[in-house]
Parts: structure tokens; C-alpha cells; sequence
């Protein structure tokens, strides 16, 4: 049978210090399973036949992996370019060695090759160990001046993934008798909106009911504050995007977290998934609750 690979594998290298851990980090906020500093000699199970060839893969691998050679990296690279078909990029992460002394020095962590204290040497001392690889590399990425958003875009490229994805959405409706979901970036109170709590034929209904929302959608308030609500996302969304955020949780609530928020979360699930983002829906108080 032939061995499952991967659909992509990425191989993420470079200078100690210079980001390899943030990197693989992004990369996994990217769709990739992320493994760091596997020994090299454990990297064919990583693509053996056992694992699912869907997912793409990032491995990091650095001076600190146990068994790592320049050559034995190499030869580990070559085994993973040879079939036909494969689909491998090494990414070697570099850094200004200023930069790289400061970062070392503000962390107070022992740069992997320093012996008595002489970072300035170490770092030296590794990049003419490292040269080679960075000679081999798909893609060198200087991360001197780069945000954590800004190395998430170099990567999405150097994957030939172009743009990062949007971020999923979470959309949650709840209580503020309960209080705020920990997990909201951002709330929106719709306590404003008429209240079928009030209404005896509504109260047992849940704004999933389309009694309950014919009777919030009929609020004169309603129409704007919803176009004003998705003309506020088109504006945040893409610079969330931009920033390289992966996850947003939108949270929207009510008295009782059953009747108002349940109805805007589900309508603006809708108008999202719509215009093709990523919107989940969860009604954390709609089952605890008996009034809106």
C-alpha cells in the first residue's frame, strides 16, 4: 500500500530566537497540524503511512532538536522531497543578530550554543552553522521588524495559501442576569428591543419561534440598529482579518437571554454565512431561561 502523505508539509527552520514557536503557532491558526522539534530521526512516522494525508503538516525543527546535523536535516529534507508529487517548502526564519541579543537578553533565556555567557558568539557561531540551510530555503523571512500579524501573511504566502483566512465566527447570545461570556471580543446589548417576555402568547417562545421574530422584527428600532450592526462588522471584520486574528467571538444580550438575542444572533448568522464567512451560532442561556 502506498504511504499517505500529507496534501503539504512545511518545514520551519531558522535562527534560535527568531520566531520559530510564533511561527508554528500561526501556521496551526492557518490549517496546519504543527509539530516542534520532533528528533529527526521520529520525522518519516510524521508522514508515515498511519497519518491521515489530508491535513497539511508543519514541522519545526532547530539546533536544539535532539540529534540535528546540518547534514542530517538535509538528508531528512531530501527523503521528503523525493516522491513525485510531494509538496514540501522549508521556511527559514531569520533575524537581525541586535535583535536577536536583545531578545535573549529581555527573556533571560540561554541561547542554545552560548557558553559562559557570550551570546554575541553563540548567534555568530550559529549562522555560519545554519547558512546552508538558509542557502536551501523556499523562503527566508526576516522577523526583525515584523508583527505576529505581519509574519502570519508571510507565511500564508510563502504556503501558497495568498491572504489569511478569515476569522471564524462565534456568535453567542446570553443572559445578563448571568453575566458576559469571558470568551466576547466584542457585545452588543439589545435590551432596547420590545420584549416579548411581555406578551402571553410569546413568553413559552424563544426567538427561534417565528412569532418571536415577526413581534422583535417589527420594532421600529430593529431595521437600523441591524443594518448599523452589519455596516460596524464590514468595517471590523476585514482589519481583524488584516491583523490576523483567527477567532472572533461576537456575543449579544438580553434580559434573559432567550427571546431578543436568540432572534439577532440567528439573523445575523445568517447574513453572515450570506456574504461566505464562517458564523456558528450558540444560545448559551436559551435552555436555563424563562424570560427574555
Amino acid at each position: 500500500m502506498t504511504a499517505a502523505r500529507p496534501a503539504r508539509i512545511v518545514v520551519v527552520t531558522g535562527m534560535s530566537g527568531a520566531g520559530k514557536t510564533a511561527a508554528l503557532k500561526a501556521l496551526e491558526d492557518l490549517g496546519y497540524e504543527a509539530v516542534d522539534n520532533a528528533p529527526l530521526a521520529l520525522v518519516p512516522e510524521l508522514v508515515g503511512p498511519e497519518r491521515d494525508g489530508g491535513r497539511p503538516l508543519a514541522i519545526g525543527i532547530d539546533i536544539r532538536t535532539r540529534d540535528f546535523t546540518v547534514a542530517g536535516f538535509s538528508a531528512r529534507l531530501d527523503a521528503l522531497v523525493a516522491p513525485p508529487g510531494a509538496s514540501v517548502r522549508l521556511v527559514f526564519l531569520d533575524c537581525g543578530d541586535e535583535v536577536l541579543g536583545r531578545r535573549f537578553s529581555e527573556t533571560r533565556h540561554r541561547h542554545p550554543l552560548a557558553e559562559e555567557g557570550r551570546l554575541t558568539e553563540a548567534i555568530g557561531r550559529e549562522r555560519v552553522l545554519l547558512a546552508p540551510l538558509r542557502e536551501r530555503a523556499d523562503e527566508a523571512i526576516d522577523t526583525s521588524a515584523l508583527t505576529l500579524a505581519g509574519l502570519k501573511r508571510r507565511l500564508a504566502n510563502a504556503c501558497g495559501l495568498g491572504d489569511a483566512p478569515a476569522p471564524a465566527i462565534s456568535l453567542v447570545s446570553f443572559a445578563y442576569r448571568n453575566g458576559l461570556p469571558p470568551e466576547a471580543d466584542i457585545v452588543f446589548d439589545v435590551r432596547f428591543l420590545a420584549n416579548p417576555h411581555y406578551e402571553a402568547d410569546l413568553a413559552p417562545l424563544s426567538g427561534l419561534d417565528a412569532a418571536v421574530g415577526a413581534f422583535v422584527g417589527a420594532d421600529p428600532a430593529f431595521a437600523p440598529f441591524f443594518e448599523s450592526l452589519n455596516g460596524f462588522l464590514a468595517v471590523v471584520l476585514p482589519r481583524y482579518r488584516a491583523e490576523g486574528k483567527s477567532h472572533l467571538t461576537i456575543a449579544v444580550g438580553c434580559t434573559g437571554g432567550r427571546h431578543r438575542s436568540v432572534f439577532v444572533v440567528e439573523r445575523l448568522a445568517a447574513r453572515l454565512a450570506g456574504e461566505g464567512q464562517r458564523a456558528a451560532a450558540t444560545h448559551r442561556d436559551l435552555a436555563t431561561e424563562a424570560g427574555a
